[in-house]
């Protein structure tokens, strides 16, 4: 599972996989083990490279945030293969937008070029993921300022393929 997650300002990206010792992880690129128990709703408590966190979640009705001892941190977590996730990231939010692969696959194409000018809902590449081929589209209308994403390159969920201003 990958997430992309924003704590205390800071992006993160979190990669998560179940092994028997416990959750493999890799935050930012850098392998960490975990061991997880809830032992009651809400409050997470974890063993992460043999020190000890209770970390506590606090949900309102527009935000977030997580307790860490004494310390609190507003918490932005988003999955990009969940709907839910991606239709929240939409609209008409301003400055730069990113694109992002919502699979892991293959660029097959790009159908603009940096500088262009684009529709919202207008393709920008093309992934192919099980043999299927899946264009990422515009979520606004805007101008493509940069293309992350090359022809035959790999790529996996949460990778920026493009940037919309």
């Amino acid at each position: 599972m990958v997430y992309e997650i924003i704590a205390g300002g800071k992006p993160h990206r979190l990669e998560l996989e179940k092994s028997a010792a416990g959750w493999e992880c890799r935050l930012d690129g850098h392998s960490i083990h975990v061991d997880a128990l809830i032992p009651r709703r809400d409050v997470l408590s974890l063993l992460v490279d043999g020190r000890c966190y209770e970390i506590k979640r606090e949900q309102t009705a527009s935000d977030l945030h997580m307790w860490v001892g004494n310390a609190r941190f507003a918490v932005e977590l988003r999955d990009p293969r969940s709907l839910r996730s991606r239709q929240k990231t939409t609209g008409d939010e301003k400055g730069p937008k990113k694109i992002l692969a919502p699979m892991p696959g293959r660029i097959v194409r790009l159908l603009v070029t940096e500088n262009s000018e684009v529709e919202a809902g207008q393709g920008i590449v093309v992934v192919e993921a099980m043999k299927m081929q899946n264009e990422i589209k515009s979520p606004r209308k805007g101008v493509v300022r940069k293309i992350s994403a090359a022809p035959g390159a790999a790529v996996n969920p949460g990778d920026v393929l493009a940037i919309v201003e």
